[in-house]
């Protein structure tokens, strides 16, 4: 087999490659040296923790790295399976650099990792993940196999760290004194099959809570047999809202392959914005923040682009501080720690919090919406009314020749009408009527129109005070960009 090029599946913020014909053994192992040598070493880490979720490849290519991790005299803690936040955990916990084995929601013939400094602390192509790249590659094309031999071999050790996660959990969100609730959770054969029962059931020896949770595909298989594990993409919440129907419940929860993002349906099986649920934890965090005797304008919220126009109102109408960051983790992260920010969420139904090291937990956010809606009589979908307040389009992709010129034509269009723009992360264009609706009819709307970084893609957000608006500026804006205006 020929060496790989590792910059065609080193992205941004992580790896993501077909197997094997990308990410073998061999180049694990150089991934695992580069990283000591780029990321572990230099920071004065004596070890990594590695985990990995339920794919077929997983086991060996975790300890393949390891491998290349020991050969530098650097100690390897293998966690074995685990979510994508709990090897965040682990980094917290122990204070480890970490890698995670997955590709997420990516289909089977996939697996990734995903690399994080002590304190689960990103690491991305700006902060360490090029250079991880670049000396693996070196080391292929070398033909290098083993480590230096001068240094001596680190140990690898194996622990499991599921039930000490769950335990930690349970300490930020109290389930306890939530009234019954029934939920429906579909793991889509991913790792919540295995987080679920240990954090919201008795799976590690924790107490009963007054939960009754019904399992759609909890059985761990790499391999996908019902659907993709991916929510982001409707049909695959079918089965999970159907569910929530039959069985009368209180709400249904999907997370994607390696757990870490959390989409929520309400008691009638309909989707549940996540910039409603960025909204809802926001304000339940602020509050506790006041609660402990800080100052509400003292407390920062951090929400991206995308997000709906309730996010920062609702934030402002909390008293507290929303911080407007580009679409993106490392952007997220970056932001939170700079502004030590309760909280931040994206569209993508990422949520991350201050105490879980400012990383991203969709178990963490799922507690805080079965607490908001076991702590009063209501169903969840008049609770999430009072955070979903605009009609919004989703997001759109086009596929363009030139991404400058449409975003151009774009620009011209929207400020023919009016609107004002900003550029933190592509176009965003904002038209507010000051009095409801103005000689058009329009009445409040913006949209963002950013290009993909891996693709000849433009992705269209938009979102207005009703639907009727939302859909003529969203067909206005798909035809120029299609060139179809």
């Amino acid at each position: 087999m020929s060496t790989p090029h590792l910059a065609d599946f080193v992205k941004a913020y992580d790896v993501r490659g077909l197997v094997p014909e990308q990410l073998n053994v061999d180049v694990a192992w150089a991934l695992g040296s580069a990283f000591a040598q780029a990321v572990v070493i230099p920071e004065g880490a004596t070890g990594v923790v590695i985990g990995h979720d339920m794919r077929p490849s997983s086991p060996e290519l975790s300890r393949a790295f390891a491998a290349g991790v020991t050969a530098h005299g650097l100690d390897a803690t293998l966690i074995g399976l685990c979510s994508t936040d709990g090897l965040y955990y682990a980094s917290g916990a122990l204070d480890l650099p970490g890698a995670m084995f997955t590709a997420s929601h990516n289909p089977a013939q996939y697996n990734g990792i995903k690399l994080c400094r002590a304190g689960a602390r990103p690491v991305g192509q700006d902060s360490g993940l090029a250079t991880v790249r670049d000396l693996a590659q070196e080391l292929l094309d070398s033909g290098t196999s083993a480590g230096p031999a001068e240094v001596a071999s680190g140990e690898v050790g194996e622990g499991d760290l599921l039930a000490d996660y769950a335990t930690f959990l349970r300490g930020l969100v109290d389930l306890s004194s939530s009234r019954p609730l029934k939920v429906v959770v579909d793991a889509g054969n991913g790792m919540g099959g295995h987080t679920v029962p240990a954090v919201l059931g008795t799976g590690a020896g924790l107490p009963e809570l007054p939960l009754e949770v019904v399992p759609l595909y909890f059985e761990l298989d790499g391999t996908f047999p019902n659907h993709e594990a991916n929510p982001l993409e409707p049909e695959n919440l079918r089965d999970l809202q159907a569910a929530v129907v039959e069985h009368a419940a209180d709400l249904g929860l999907a997370f994607d392959g390696d757990a870490d993002r959390c989409f929520v349906v309400d008691e009638r099986g309909e989707p549940v914005s996540p910039s409603a649920v960025t909204a809802l934890v926001a304000t339940r965090e602020i509050a506790r923040e006041v609660a402990t005797g800080a100052k509400a304008e003292d407390v920062a919220v951090v929400y991206n682009v995308i997000s709906s126009a309730a996010v920062p109102e609702i934030i402002a109408e909390q008293g507290a501080r929303g911080v407007r960051t580009r679409v993106g983790h490392s952007f997220i992260k970056a932001e939170m720690a700079r502004e030590d920010a309760v909280f931040g969420g994206e569209h993508s139904a990422h949520y991350y919090f201050r105490d879980f090291w400012f990383a991203d937990t969709g178990m963490l956010a799922a507690m805080h919406v079965l607490a908001a809606l076991g702590e009063q009589d209501e169903p969840l979908s008049v609770l999430t009314a009072a955070y979903s307040r605009y009609a919004a389009s989703g997001e759109i992709n086009s596929t363009v020749t030139d991404a400058a010129a449409a975003t151009a034509q774009v620009r011209d269009w929207a400020a023919a009408q009016g609107a004002e723009f900003d550029e933190l992360d592509g176009l965003t264009a904002t038209h507010a009527a000051a009095e409801g609706a103005d000689a058009t009819g329009d009445r409040m709307w913006w949209l963002n129109l950013r290009a993909s970084n891996t693709e000849p893609l433009l992705r269209l957000n938009v979102e207005a005070a009703d639907v009727a608006t939302m859909k003529r500026v969203r067909d206005d804006v798909v035809a120029l960009v299609r060139g179809e205006g």
